[in-house]
Parts: C-alpha cells; sequence; structure tokens
C-alpha cells in the first residue's frame, strides 16, 4: 500500500505545523503489518487550523479528523510545561476535538496514532503556538482606589471594561481576583455590585497600619466564547490609625475614636424633620476647604423659607449626593441641642477644621439614632458595610456561583 505524503486540507483556526514525520513504511513488505514501524500519517489525517506562519486562535477548539482509509487511535496534546490538554475521540475514531480551552500566547505539541484499513500503524508529532485574542476581547480590570494611604474603612473596588453576566464566567473571574492584607484580615470576599463593578471587604474594617494589594491573574485565561482575560494593573494602599467617627443624632454629639480610644466629642446638629441624616456607615469621599451648598440642589425652590445659598468651609464628603460633616458657624446655638440642618453634620468652624485635619478618605463615618433612612449599600458612596456579613457573602460567585447578588440599589436624591 502506499503512503507518500499528500496534501493535506488546512481550514478553521488553530495553526498546526508538521514538527516531525516518523518513518514510512511499506506495509505491502513481508512480515505482519503490526510489527512495521509507524509510517507518517499525514495522509490520513486533516488538521483544522490556517496555514502559514499565522498563530491559531485560541477561542476555537482544536480538531483532528480521519480519511477514508483509516481511522485515529489516540491523541495527546500538551503544552511547553507538559501539561495535557483535554480531549475526546469519536467511537468510530474519525474525529477527536479538544474539550477544554487553549491558553493564549501558548505552544502546543500533538501527538496522532492512526491505523490504516489493513491494521498498519501510523504517527505524526506536530507543534503550533496560539496568538493572542484582539484586544477588543479583552477583558481588563482597573482597581481602585488610586495608590495612597486610606482609612480602614476602604473597600477596593474591580471595575471591569466589559460587562460579565454568566455565572460561570463570573466564577472564572472572580477566583483571578486577588487581594491580599498584612497583617491578616482575617479573609474577606467580593461582592459583584453590578456587571461591570465588584467590591472588596473583609468582615471587619481593615486592619490598622497594614498593605493592602490587590491583584488580577486573568490574563490569557479564557472568560467566555469571546472574551479573554487582558492585562491589568495590580494596586497597593496602606491604611492608617483606625479613626472611626461616631454621630449620635438624638444626642446631638459626635465622638471620635483613634484606634478605639475616644480623642474628640464634639457638639453637632444634623438633619431637621424633612431632611433627616441618613443612618447607617459611611466611609470619608474626600475633602474640600470650600464647597458653595445652594438649597435649589436639592430641590428647594428659590424663595421658600427653607432656600440657602451659603459658602461652606472645612467640609468633608461621606456621600456623593452632597452630605457632608462641614463647618456650620450659623447654627452654634442648636449644636449639642437641636437638628436644624438639610442633612449634613453641621459643627462648629474650630470643630470642622480639627475634623478635617483627623481624618483622611476611607475613615468611618457613622450616624446612630436618626430618623432618616438607612445608608444605601453601593452607588451614593461607600456603603458597604451596612450590608451584613452573611448578605455580602451572597454577592459572590465563589459562595453562590449560579445565584445572583442580591439587588442592593442605591437611592440617589440630591442633598447638601
Amino acid at each position: 500500500m502506499n503512503h507518500s505524503p499528500r496534501i493535506v486540507s488546512v481550514v478553521g483556526s488553530s495553526v498546526l505545523v508538521a514538527a516531525l514525520g516518523v518513518g514510512v513504511t511499506a506495509c505491502g513488505s513481508s512480515g505482519h503489518p503490526l510489527s512495521a514501524q509507524p509510517y507518517d500519517a499525514a495522509s490520513q489525517i486533516t488538521f483544522k487550523g490556517p496555514s502559514g506562519k499565522k498563530k491559531a486562535d485560541p477561542d476555537k477548539p482544536l480538531e483532528i479528523t480521519s480519511e477514508d482509509d483509516g481511522r485515529i487511535t489516540d491523541v495527546t496534546a500538551t503544552d511547553a510545561m507538559g501539561r495535557y490538554v483535554a480531549g475526546e475521540l469519536s467511537a468510530d475514531g474519525r474525529r477527536w476535538h479538544t474539550t477544554t480551552p487553549l491558553a493564549a500566547n501558548a505552544s502546543y505539541t500533538v501527538r496522532v496514532s492512526t491505523e490504516d484499513e489493513d491494521g498498519a500503524p501510523g504517527r505524526k508529532v506536530l507543534t503550533f503556538e496560539t496568538g493572542k485574542p484582539s484586544k477588543e476581547k479583552d477583558l481588563k480590570v482597573t482597581f481602585g482606589p488610586q495608590k495612597g494611604k486610606y482609612g480602614v474603612g476602604q473597600p477596593i473596588t474591580a471595575e471591569l471594561n466589559k460587562p460579565v453576566k454568566d455565572p460561570d464566567a463570573r466564577t472564572v473571574v472572580e477566583r483571578a481576583l486577588k487581594v491580599d492584607s498584612q497583617p491578616s484580615a482575617g479573609g474577606g470576599s467580593w461582592y459583584w455590585v453590578d456587571d461591570k463593578t465588584l467590591h472588596y471587604r473583609p468582615e471587619k474594617y481593615w486592619p490598622a497600619h497594614a498593605t493592602i494589594t490587590a491583584r488580577s491573574n486573568l490574563k490569557g485565561i479564557k472568560v467566555t466564547d469571546s472574551l479573554w482575560g487582558g492585562e491589568s494593573k495590580p494596586l497597593t494602599i496602606t491604611t492608617g490609625d483606625r479613626i472611626e467617627a461616631v454621630t449620635d443624632a438624638s444626642s446631638h454629639e459626635m465622638t471620635v475614636y483613634r484606634n478605639g480610644e475616644a480623642i474628640n466629642t464634639i457638639p453637632v446638629t444634623t438633619g431637621k424633620p424633612g431632611f433627616e441624616t441618613r443612618n447607617g456607615v459611611k466611609v470619608v469621599l474626600g475633602k474640600e476647604y470650600y464647597v458653595r451648598m445652594r438649597g435649589t440642589s436639592i430641590g428647594i425652590s428659590e424663595g421658600s423659607s427653607d432656600s440657602y445659598d451659603l459658602p461652606v468651609y472645612y467640609a468633608t464628603r461621606v456621600t456623593w449626593s452632597g452630605e457632608y460633616v462641614h463647618a456650620a458657624p450659623w447654627s452654634t446655638g442648636s449644636q449639642g441641642s437641636e437638628n436644624v440642618s438639610h442633612g449634613c453634620t453641621g459643627m462648629s468652624t474650630d470643630n470642622a477644621a480639627w475634623f478635617f485635619d483627623t481624618v483622611r478618605e476611607g475613615d468611618i463615618v457613622k450616624v446612630v439614632n436618626s430618623n432618616g433612612e438607612d445608608m444605601d449599600p453601593f452607588g451614593n458612596g461607600f456603603g458597604d458595610w451596612n450590608v451584613s456579613w452573611k448578605k455580602w457573602q451572597e454577592g459572590s460567585s465563589l459562595t453562590n456561583p449560579k445565584k445572583p447578588a442580591p439587588v442592593l440599589q442605591a437611592r440617589l436624591s440630591p442633598e447638601v
């Protein structure tokens, strides 16, 4: 029987380059065909992949089929590290294909064993490389906040450049996002805020004077059939002292703690009826020495008895919709005894300057005993700490791989 090589058809998306053709056998010669040396099986198999020097698209599976005069008896595919790629051979030996994804930018070796119609064995060894998926398919992660020193209440955020909705794909993403803390925070968990946003926090606040690193191991990993992990920049932040400011709206006092020890008690005023300050834990978002606050920004019409237009100093922001801790010299007569603000926490100029200088982004500002609504978990600042640890873990694809995160929508209403 003649086993001289012939042209092999090449279609599809995996680059397969012949690396070794093991000697030709003459199965028409004397001796049993099974005792002969394997012949070059190139004439009996078809490889699906582009021709030339193009690299394989890792999105597409590897496939090998046999010709009419033979069948495939075995295929092994390994990467450069010797790790096997899972595959499946049809019962009739006509088709073999990979059943697990190929990695991007990787090298593979495929060993194919065949048998012709007379039972003579054939062999072919092939090598190919995968390329990088196109940039529009790359899933990139941007970690937040920016590098720097923060308070112990600062969550880590991960913003994806493309939405991920499928539960299995979310599991792939979340397994690749790593957060470490030194000293240890005792573990933590990601929460899928929406299809493109994740927040990470431990059960309790971060340790004081900790170094926290966040990184992505998604590069080259298949997330979905059309989405692969791309390059992402890691993040390192540190924490300072544990600063907690607790405002009791009923006693009109704010007590500030450093590492568990009270360091100042400040007379304050909070939101009056109809403008009650939100209860719950908030996180300092930023500090502005001067802010112009106007009643029109929260829907108060000009000429109303509640209308105002004021220059405000030493303003520490705790919600995106405009809740601050700030100097309110016009209400010093009510501070410590009555709630007269439009939702902010007001104090004397000296106390506001001290508070402004004491806190940093990520520090904790908690309000208790207000008649206001609870702080939104997401969307109006960092209300993450108002979610119970049990409920927080339900927002992880690792603890609830088939269950979407609880819907905890922000209630955005502008205020001062």
